[in-house]
């Protein structure tokens, strides 16, 4: 289950010449001249992915693209004063150019990166110089590529391979199944390409599904996350191996009791360290500190009881590590002693780094003496800065003139069950004085995840809502339950086998919350959400009817018929206790569907035809209730559409049937 705001990370937005065509033709009567102008101006947000620092900390690399565009290019720029970025120029033009994952050479003079330049969809390794000369496309691929990774001598570079079939993970829209119905897995390994020469070999077991991988200081073994396919229903189930690059051998070295994440090796070949914890989503990463031994044995938790969620690793020296971390609903860096058993926190920040594990926005150079990160948030667009840790410096500047026409967001904080929730409320655009307004709000995936403070534009609309509602006169409140990362692993597991509850109760204290602090309407409140966000919000009016409209988003309504559709099942096991067969009455209790009679409000429900995830029967079998039941509701799939909505029409006819929904119950 995927986050509802981070899928700019993974797909393009409106190209811009299409984007009135598809205001102004397809959708007329939903929208007004002001939301058509937030949309365009979101859509010049200038976004910043994958940031990479060379190691002598010098050089800067991103992938680079607008909110309103499908092209995304990899700039590179020095870190000294008054540097300017420069475009990586790539022969083939930059029309649907999809560049990715840059990662510098040890010596910081030579730039790697995939690009699909001239090859349709086909991503390949290109490398070019410090400077963004001399680029050489190295590889002949045929099939999906990911995470490039130098070895330390600088002579290979491995990457995660599918060869001849595509990549992406479940969030893409699931093929057709029909005929036989067979297990065709294609295992994800580890190849290795030549720089000299491109030559590209795979090395990992091909019946083993790599998930991410770092080089032993030596180049001769790598560690891994891993397990047998399908890759991806059994990320929940990866152990750590180690890999002999000469020979192919794995070795299983760890067998954690919970997800295990962003293995790195430490300086001296003597030690792996890890992210271990309950996690929902391979790639959004949120647990413990761990480290163990590289021959194996038992592992030590560097970070036990602390009220944060580590969320990626840098290796310093053999003995100091830097992470960075969740912590309420913002992040921090910080640093620990293996000798000392101690961390110490260097900066925090409300708004800024969201290192979400296979999706960095943070980067260290080879000393930890320079950093470079994306940051930003609700009331500051993102831009690229520089220099020491916490003492930033703003390398970008190309979001300095685009307006805020929303409200200022703030975090807010309540009490509930004897713990400490935090949530982010976003105001309306313009209030008046004596004046109340209408609540929505928005639940976030996971649960395993964090809704933290980001400037609202993106691909596929997702985050465009927050700022949609707030400029037409909407408080949106994010509330940060239980089961969310931020607070220690404790925290993030508190809805383990009871979900649904708990966090309904967190999340309605914040409506209270919300109520007594700021002129708010109680009996216009409204809730909506994505993907786990969609099972809350199916689930909010089961057992409340104190919201007057509801828009869930790929949501689930029984987890019993649940568990036998989807195609990642794994991931339930261990927020469940055990599968459905063996313990039905866990998955009973919280499923929407067997309190569906309870159901009063007015609700619109949003999926996709293809998606793996949240499968397409789940929306239409709560719907086919309500409707029953008498109910006002609307049921909308969108063809050919995954749980990542890919298609520009789709995505903006979904923020506008939204929008129109509670418009019409909350105006």
């Amino acid at each position: 289950m995927k986050l509802f705001w981070t899928f700019e990370r993974f797909h393009a937005a409106i190209p811009p010449n299409m984007k009135r065509f598809f205001l102004a033709c397809l959708f007329p009567t939903l929208l007004t001249a002001q939301n058509m102008n937030l949309t365009e101006q979101l859509g010049k947000t200038v976004l910043y992915g994958d940031i990479a620092l060379s190691p002598d900390g010098n050089q800067v690399a991103w992938v680079q693209s607008t909110a309103a565009t499908r092209s995304k290019q990899t700039f590179v720029c020095q870190t000294a004063e008054d540097s300017l970025p420069k475009k990586v120029d790539l022969e083939g033009g930059d029309n649907d150019r999809m560049d990715a994952e840059p990662a510098w050479s040890p010596n910081s003079r030579t730039l790697a990166f995939l690009s699909n330049v001239g090859e349709g969809e086909q991503k390949q390794l290109w490398t070019v110089n410090a400077d963004g000369s001399g680029a050489k496309k190295l590889t002949k691929l045929s099939g999906y590529a990911a995470r490039p990774h130098w070895s330390h001598d600088g002579k290979q570079i491995a990457l995660l391979y599918i060869e001849g079939a595509g990549g992406g993970g479940p969030l893409m829209a699931a093929p057709p199944t029909t005929g036989i119905i067979d297990k065709a897995i294609h295992d994800q390994r580890i190849a290795v390409v030549d720089v000299a020469t491109g030559e590209t070999r795979q090395v990992s077991p091909g019946d083993l599904h790599v998930y991410d991988f770092d080089w032993s200081p030596d180049d001769k073994t790598f560690a891994a996350t891993a397990a047998p396919g399908p890759g991806d229903n059994n990320w929940w189930i990866a152990q750590i191996y180690k890999i002999d690059i000469a020979t192919g051998k794995a070795t299983a070295i760890y067998k954690p009791l919970l997800q295990v994440a962003v293995p790195r090796w430490s300086p001296d070949g003597k030690q792996i360290a890890f992210v271990e914890g309950i996690m929902s989503d391979e790639g959004f990463h949120g647990g413990d500190l761990l480290t163990i031994s590289a021959n194996g044995g038992a592992a030590t938790n560097r970070t036990p009881d602390r009220k944060t969620s580590v969320s990626s690793l840098f290796w310093l020296s053999s003995d100091q590590i830097l992470f960075t971390e969740y912590v309420g609903g913002g992040s921090a860096i910080s640093q620990l002693s293996i000798s000392e058993k101690s961390v110490r926190t260097i900066q925090k920040l409300t708004e800024g780094i969201h290192a979400f594990g296979n999706f960095p926005n943070f980067a260290l150079s080879r000393d930890g003496k320079s950093a470079a990160a994306v940051l930003g948030g609700y009331n500051t667009p993102p831009e690229v800065s520089v220099g020491p840790t916490g003492a930033w410096r703003q390398l970008t500047r190309n979001n300095a003139s685009l307006p805020m026409t929303w409200g200022k967001a703030e975090s807010i904080e309540w009490t509930n069950d004897g713990f400490n929730i935090q949530g982010w409320l976003v105001p309306p655009a313009k209030i008046e004085a004596g004046k109340k307004y209408p609540l929505v709000m928005l639940i976030h995936g996971g649960p395993s995840s964090q809704t933290s403070s980001e400037w609202p534009a993106g691909t596929g609309m997702a985050r465009a809502i927050i700022a949609e509602l707030s400029a037409r006169g909407y408080y949106v409140l994010l509330p940060n339950p239980r089961g969310s990362y931020g607070q220690g692993e404790a925290f993030t597991r508190a809805n383990v086998k009871d979900f649904g509850h708990g966090d309904l109760r967190d999340d309605m204290a914040g409506i209270d919350a919300a109520l007594k602090k700021y002129p708010i309407d109680p009996n216009r409140l409204g809730v909506t959400g994505w993907s786990y966000g969609g099972f809350m919000t199916m689930w909010t009016v089961t057992q409340t009817d104190r919201f007057k409209a509801a828009v869930p988003g790929a949501g689930i309504a029984n987890w019993q018929s649940y568990y036998g559709q989807n195609l990642i099942d794994q991931w339930m096991i261990p927020f469940f206790g055990a599968s459905v067969y063996d313990d039905p009455a866990v998955y009973e209790k919280s499923s929407p569907i067997k309190f569906i009679k309870n159901v009063k409000t007015p609700t619109l429900i949003i999926v996709g035809e293809r998606d793996a995830e949240c499968p397409s029967a789940q929306s239409y079998e709560f719907w086919h209730a309500l409707r029953t039941l008498g109910v006002p509701t609307r049921l909308i799939i969108y063809p050919g559409e995954g749980h990542l909505f890919l298609k520009p029409e789709n995505q903006i006819d979904r923020l506008n049937q939204t929008i129109a929904w509670f418009d019409k119950y909350l105006k």
